[in-house]
């Protein structure tokens, strides 16, 4: 299997894990697939390279404590988790332990293949880094105050009604600082928004 497309799928949904393994074979990836993430872990001292993508709740061992295993483990693949609906916390929380993008289920099919597309490449541009961060820096230096206290809240995985509460503004108020914030960042998700928060040091540890 080519390393440097080789991505390992970790469900323990069998239907799940199938129909995300026959997308990503399809577009041309190899794919090795795991029922569960300490599956995973008992093969990963043979593996050295490639991307991970793992669901967030599983039993057993969730993806969060994959996350810290792999860090424990000094295994540096970067890592995509997908979560259902509501689970923005737990994937906020995820990028924080190292995570490099988050997707919620239901997903579309072309979301998925152009975040295994971005990990590899992050991963092959890793020494245009420094470019990145002052990048990132400068939109965030942008932001008026109200809109840096939405994002603090967006990126602590809260919902619009429970920024609008502590602000006290308007739900209705808390989407237009979001679609600000989202344009001066220059974000395309709410995993790209999390992820460039994470990056500028702002939020504690950068993936």
């Amino acid at each position: 299997m080519p390393s440097d497309r080789l991505v390992h799928v970790i469900d323990d949904d069998e239907a799940v894990r199938g129909s995300v393994e026959f997308l990503l074979t399809t577009a041309g990836f190899a794919v090795a697939p795991y029922d569960s993430a300490a599956a995973f872990l008992r093969a990963a001292p043979e593996i050295a390279a490639g991307c991970i993508v793992t669901d967030v709740r599983m039993p057993e061992m969730s993806g969060l404590e994959l996350l810290a295993r792999l860090k424990e483990q000094s295994i540096d693949l970067p890592v995509i988790v997908i979560t259902g609906h509501g689970d923005v916390p737990l994937a906020v929380e995820a990028m924080k332990l190292g995570a490099a993008d988050f997707i919620e289920k239901p997903f579309d099919d072309e979301v998925l293949l152009a975040s295994v597309e971005q990990a590899f490449d992050r991963r092959r541009d890793h020494g245009s880094r420094n470019a990145q961060d002052v990048a990132i820096q400068q939109r965030l230096a942008a932001l008026s105050a109200r809109e840096r206290q939405v994002l603090d809240g967006l990126v602590a995985g809260q919902a619009n009604k429970k920024i609008a509460f502590d602000l006290g503004i308007s739900p209705r108020t808390v989407e237009v600082y979001r679609a600000n914030v989202m344009t001066k960042m220059q974000a395309a998700t709410l995993s790209d928004l999390v992820r460039m928060a994470l990056i500028a040091g702002a939020f504690g540890h950068a993936p």
